[in-house]
């Protein structure tokens, strides 16, 4: 699970530098305050509902 997340956050991260009309700057410090705001999360549903959302937006390569 850990390395699941982790690649998540990197693809994320990653993907902030092919933006074009989104500040990257702003873009980067949103999804790392998102991955703090959620790392205490103990329910599983909680936790899979996050990593679907973080795919759902490398996927459709918009915010859901």
């Amino acid at each position: 699970m850990r390395q699941t997340i982790l690649k998540l956050y990197k693809d994320l991260l990653r993907y902030g530098d092919t933006l074009k009309y989104t500040e990257t700057k702003y873009y980067k410090n949103k999804i790392r305050r998102s991955f703090k705001e959620n790392k205490c999360l103990t329910n599983q549903a909680d936790i899979d509902f996050q990593i679907q959302k973080g795919n759902k937006l490398l996927e459709f390569r918009r915010i859901v």
